[in-house]
C-alpha cells in the first residue's frame, strides 16, 4: 500500500476513471442550483440528478467526480468520533445507461488492489451485499474470486431516498486491524458493524428501479451506477493514522490553532476534541462562504453561524478569548488550493464574514450570560433543573451553546434536562425541512425526450423568422403524428428562432403557422439531448410532423429582453466597481419589463451606493460601448477574463460577451449590439432575500422613461396641493416639517402641563395596605410609550410605593406597573403585570422592579387595576 497525501488521492482516483472514458464533472457549488429539495449538496450524487432521472442526457454516458459535501445531521457527534465530519469530499464514478454491476465492481477492485494505483492488499478488503442481490454475490465470489467469508448479506444494503432511481448496493471494507477492536461489542465485530477495525470506503450502488408514486418498484429504463468512496477516510488508512483528524487535510489546521492558543494537539483528550471541532468547522465555514452562504437566523446561514459559534465555544478548551477562526481560512485555502482555487480567490472576503460573526458572538455572549442568570434563578426556584424549552431558548435565540448551558449548570449544581432539549431540536430541524419545498429528489424517468436525439439548430442570435420542418410532437409525454386545434402540445424542429429559458433570460414567445395550422407559443425549455422544445396551444388546424412551418418570434418582447439582458451585464461589473470583487451572481431574471438581479453582499446598500451603481452603468449606456460575442475554448476566455454566470454549465467551447473590455462573461443569452441601444437605466428596489443575498430589480428603455414620468406625475401631483411649482415643492415641504416641529413642542409642553396638575392629584390617591403603599390607577395616555412616561414622572414623587397605571386607546389596554427595589423580594412585578394582563384577556411581563403587558378587553380594565391592590394584600 502506497503512502498518499489527500491531494493525492483525489487526483489518482479522477485519473484512473477518466483513463476509462470518463468524463470529468467539476465539484459543484455546496449551495444547491435549481433545488430547493437540498439545503446543501450533500453527496457526489447530488449534483448529477438531472441525468440519472432523464432530464438531461449527459456527452458522456461514464461521468467521475471529486464532490465537496455538507452534512450536519450528526453535528453533535463531530469532534467526539474519528470520522464524523460536517464537510467531506466524495470520490465517485457514474455510469447513466452504460455499464452496469459487473464493470462497476471490476472499476473498484482494481483501483484498490492494483499497485499502479491504491495497492491494498485484497486480503485485507470484505464486501457487504443486500441478501436478494445474487448477482453482485456471484460477480464477487466468481469474477474477483473473494471467499464466501469475505461477503456479507446485509438487509440494509438498499439504496432509496423515494420516489425516483433506487436499488441494492454493495460496500467495501478494509481490515485495519486487531489493534482496532477497543471497546467494541463482539456482536459489532464483522464488516459492516459498529467498529473501529473493519472501515468502509466505497459504497456501489446499483440503480436498477424506479420508486413509484404508489411504492411499488419497476426497473429502469436505464440502468445507472452510482458510488462513492470518502476522501479523509481513504486518507486516514493510507497515511496509517488512527482517524481522518490526523491526515494531512488537517494537520495544518491544527498547527495553526497550536500556534493561537499555545495547546498541543495529542496530549489532552478533551483539547482534542476542541482541536478537532473547529478544525472541521472551519473547513466547511471557509468552503460554504466560498460557494455563497452567509452566517444568519435561518436556513444555511443559521447552519453556518451555529458552527461559528460552536468553534467558539470549544475554543475555551484552548484558553482561546479573542476571534482566531478567521486565521485559519489560510491554511484550509493553502491545503486545498490545487483543486478548489476559488477558497483562495474570495480568501480575503471569506477571513472578513468569519471575523465579524465571531466578534458579533463575543459581544452578545454577555447577553446570553445575563438570560442564563434568569434561567438559571427558575430553576433554583424549582427543581433544580433547567428545562429542554429553556436551554434550546439560549441555544436558539441568543446564540448560547449548549455544552455552554450544560457546564454553567454543572457550575451551579443544576441539571438540565437534555432530553427536551434533543425534543427542541428535533421540532426545529423538521420545521426546517417542511420550510423547504417537499419535492421529490429525483423525477421518474421518461423515455419520450430522452430518446429523441435528431439535431435541432438554434438560429434565434441572427434571425426572429425561420422556416423550419417539425421533427416531433410530444403530448402527454407521448409521441403523435399528429395534433388537432385546442390541444398543447410540445414541438422541436430542425431549426428554430426560438431562445430556450436559460441563464436568467426567459423563453420568446410567438407564433408558429403554416398553411394548415396555427400555433401560439407560450414558453421553450431543453430537451435532454439539447434540443428547444416549443410549448404552444394548437389555435387553428391541424399539426402535422415533417410539415414545414414558419416560425415568427415576437419581436417587440425580444428587443426589450435582450436590451435587459445586456443591461444586468453592466450592473454585474457596476456592482463589482461600487462593492468590491466578492460580489458574485446568485441568480437572475430577464423579462420584457424588467430585471432582477441577486448577488452575494452582506449589508444593504448605502443611497450613495445604489446612486454610484445606477451612475455607472448608465454612463457605460450613454458610452455606446460595442458589445462583441465570440465562441472560443474555455482556456482562452479565462484568459480573457470572462466571468462565469451562476449555476451555468459550461463545454470545451463556450460563448463570450465582452462589452469593450469593460464586463466579459460566458453567457449564452442574447444581446444588443451596442450599449446605446439600452437607452436608460434606473433601479427600482433593492432589498435583501436571505442570508447575505442581495437582490436589485430595474427598468431600463420605455420601462424606465415610464417610472421617470410617473414620478414625475406623483410629483406635481404634491405641487398641486402645496399650491406651489414643482421646483418649489422640497422648499415648501422643508418649511411644512419645522411648522410640524414647532406644533409638537407647544403640544408637550401643554400636556406636560396638565400632566404635573395630574400627578399631584394621583398622589393623593396613594393607598396603605397593611404598612405598603399602593397606587393603582387609570390615566389618559396616547398609548404604552406616554404610559410609561406618564409612570417615570409618578415614580419620582412616589419613590416608595407600588404604582400601577392603565390606559385605553383603540379599543385596547396598555399597562405598566413598578414596584420599589426594596420590596422585590416579596413582591414581583413581573407576576403582578401576569395578573392584572389576563384579567384584560391579554400578556405581559417584565423585570421584578418594572413589568408592561396589555389586553384586549377595556371593560375589564378596574378589575386589573383592582388586581393589584388584591395582589399585595394576599401577600402580607
Amino acid at each position: 500500500m502506497k503512502r498518499l497525501t489527500g491531494n493525492e488521492i483525489r487526483d489518482l482516483f479522477i485519473k484512473y476513471f477518466n483513463q476509462h472514458g470518463h468524463m470529468v464533472e467539476p465539484s459543484a457549488p455546496l449551495v444547491p442550483i435549481d433545488d430547493d429539495s437540498l439545503l446543501w449538496i450533500n453527496s457526489g450524487v447530488a449534483t448529477l440528478k438531472k441525468y440519472f432521472d432523464g432530464r438531461v442526457i449527459p456527452e458522456n454516458p461514464k461521468i467521475v467526480n471529486a464532490q465537496k459535501a455538507i452534512r450536519t445531521n450528526d453535528i453533535e457527534n463531530v469532534g467526539f468520533t474519528a470520522r464524523h465530519h460536517t464537510f467531506f469530499e466524495m470520490l465517485g464514478n457514474f455510469s447513466i445507461g452504460d455499464y452496469f454491476k459487473k464493470d462497476a465492481i471490476k472499476y473498484a477492485w482494481d483501483f484498490l488492489t492494483n499497485d499502479d494505483w491504491i495497492g491494498f492488499d485484497a486480503d485485507l478488503l470484505y464486501v457487504t451485499v443486500h441478501p436478494e442481490d445474487e448477482d453482485a454475490y456471484a460477480l464477487w465470489r466468481n469474477e474477483i474470486g473473494l471467499s464466501p467469508e469475505r461477503i456479507i448479506r446485509i438487509e440494509g444494503n438498499f439504496w432509496d431516498i423515494g420516489e425516483g432511481p433506487s436499488g441494492p448496493n454493495s460496500e467495501i471494507f478494509y481490515d485495519r486491524g486487531p489493534e482496532f477492536e477497543f471497546d467494541t461489542p463482539a456482536e459489532e465485530m464483522y464488516p459492516g458493524g459498529e467498529n473501529e477495525r473493519y472501515l468502509e470506503i466505497w459504497n456501489l450502488v446499483f440503480s436498477e428501479f424506479n420508486h413509484n408514486k404508489d411504492n411499488t418498484y419497476t426497473p429502469l429504463p436505464n440502468k445507472n451506477i452510482d458510488t462513492g468512496m470518502g476522501l479523509e477516510r481513504m486518507a486516514s488508512i493510507t497515511q496509517e493514522v488512527p482517524t481522518n483528524f490526523d491526515t494531512d487535510l488537517f494537520t495544518p489546521i491544527l498547527a495553526r490553532i497550536e500556534e493561537i492558543s499555545g495547546c498541543k494537539y495529542g496530549e489532552d483528550g478533551n483539547k482534542d476534541v476542541a482541536f478537532k471541532v473547529i478544525s472541521d468547522h472551519i473547513r466547511t465555514v471557509s468552503f460554504a462562504v466560498a460557494d455563497g452562504a452567509l452566517p444568519s437566523n435561518e436556513g444555511r446561514g443559521y447552519v453556518l453561524r451555529r458552527l461559528i459559534r460552536r468553534a467558539v465555544r470549544f475554543s475555551k478548551e484552548l484558553d482561546i478569548a479573542r476571534a482566531f477562526m478567521y486565521e485559519l481560512a489560510d491554511p484550509v485555502a493553502d491545503v486545498m488550493h490545487g483543486f478548489y482555487p476559488n477558497v483562495s480567490e474570495r480568501k480575503a472576503f471569506i477571513k472578513e464574514v468569519i471575523r465579524k460573526e465571531e466578534e458579533r458572538f463575543l459581544a452578545t455572549l454577555d447577553e446570553g450570560i445575563q438570560i442564563y442568570d434568569q434561567v438559571k434563578q427558575k430553576a433554583e426556584s424549582g427543581d433544580g433543573t433547567i428545562s429542554g424549552a429553556d436551554a434550546f431558548r439560549l441555544y436558539d435565540t441568543y446564540g448560547f451553546p449548549y455544552e455552554l448551558t450544560k457546564e454553567y449548570a454543572e457550575n451551579d449544581g443544576l441539571r438540565v434536562d437534555e432530553a427536551g432539549f434533543r425534543q427542541e431540536m428535533q421540532a426545529q430541524r423538521e420545521r426546517a425541512r417542511n420550510a423547504r419545498k417537499s419535492g421529490d429528489s429525483m423525477q421518474i424517468q421518461s423515455e419520450t425526450l430522452a430518446g429523441i436525439t435528431d439535431q435541432s439548430t438554434f438560429t434565434g442570435y441572427q434571425s426572429m423568422h425561420e422556416e423550419a420542418k417539425l421533427l416531433h410532437i410530444i403530448k402527454d409525454d407521448t409521441s403523435v403524428a399528429q395534433a388537432e386545434g385546442g390541444a398543447r402540445v410540445e414541438l422541436i424542429f430542425d431549426q428554430t428562432p426560438f431562445y430556450a429559458t436559460s441563464g436568467g433570460q426567459v423563453a420568446d414567445k410567438g407564433q408558429i403557422r403554416s398553411s394548415n395550422a396555427s400555433l401560439a407559443v407560450e414558453s421553450v425549455y431543453k430537451a435532454p439531448n439539447g434540443q428547444n422544445v416549443h410549448v404552444a396551444t394548437v389555435e387553428s388546424g391541424t399539426v402535422t410532423t415533417g410539415d414545414v412551418y414558419s416560425l415568427e418570434v415576437l419581436e417587440e418582447s425580444r428587443n426589450f429582453i435582450t436590451k435587459n439582458h445586456t443591461a444586468t451585464h453592466l450592473l454585474h461589473q457596476a456592482l463589482k466597481d461600487v462593492l468590491g470583487d466578492h460580489v458574485n451572481q446568485a441568480g437572475s431574471l430577464v423579462e420584457k419589463e424588467r430585471l432582477r438581479f441577486d448577488f452575494s453582499h452582506l449589508e444593504g446598500l448605502t443611497d450613495e451606493e445604489i446612486d454610484r451603481v445606477e451612475t455607472i452603468v448608465n454612463e457605460k449606456i450613454y458610452s455606446n460601448m460595442r458589445v462583441e460575442i465570440a465562441e472560443m475554448p474555455i482556456a482562452d476566455a479565462k484568459e480573457k477574463g470572462a466571468m462565469a454566470l451562476f449555476g451555468e454549465k459550461y463545454g470545451d467551447i463556450v460563448r463570450v460577451v465582452d462589452i469593450d473590455q469593460y464586463s466579459v462573461e460566458l453567457c449564452g443569452g442574447i444581446h444588443v449590439g451596442s450599449t446605446g441601444e439600452i437607452g436608460l437605466f434606473k433601479i427600482v428596489s433593492e432589498t435583501g432575500i436571505g442570508a447575505g443575498v442581495r437582490r436589485i430589480e430595474a427598468v431600463t428603455s420605455r420601462y424606465a422613461v415610464n417610472l421617470y414620468k410617473e414620478k414625475e406625475a406623483v410629483l406635481q401631483s404634491i405641487a398641486g396641493r402645496l399650491k406651489v411649482k414643482e421646483n418649489q415643492v422640497d422648499r415648501r415641504v422643508d418649511a411644512l416639517v419645522e411648522e410640524k416641529k414647532e406644533l409638537e413642542q407647544q403640544i408637550r409642553k401643554l400636556k406636560a402641563s396638565g400632566q404635573a396638575d395630574t400627578l399631584a392629584d394621583m398622589t393623593n390617591e396613594v393607598k396603605d395596605i397593611s404598612g405598603i403603599k399602593v397606587l393603582s390607577k387609570e390615566v389618559p395616555a396616547g398609548g404604552a410609550k406616554e404610559l410609561r412616561e406618564m409612570m417615570d414622572n409618578l415614580k419620582s414623587r412616589a419613590q416608595d410605593a407600588i404604582i400601577a397605571l392603565g390606559t385605553v386607546n383603540d379599543n385596547k389596554v396598555s399597562l405598566v406597573v413598578t414596584v420599589p427595589k426594596e420590596l422585590t423580594d416579596r413582591f414581583k412585578a413581573g407576576e403582578i403585570m401576569k395578573g392584572m394582563a389576563s384579567t384584560v384577556e391579554g400578556k405581559g411581563g417584565g423585570r421584578p422592579d418594572m413589568a408592561q403587558g396589555g389586553g384586549t378587553s377595556p371593560e375589564n380594565i378596574t378589575n386589573a387595576l383592582q388586581f393589584v391592590e388584591d395582589y399585595v394584600k394576599s401577600s402580607q
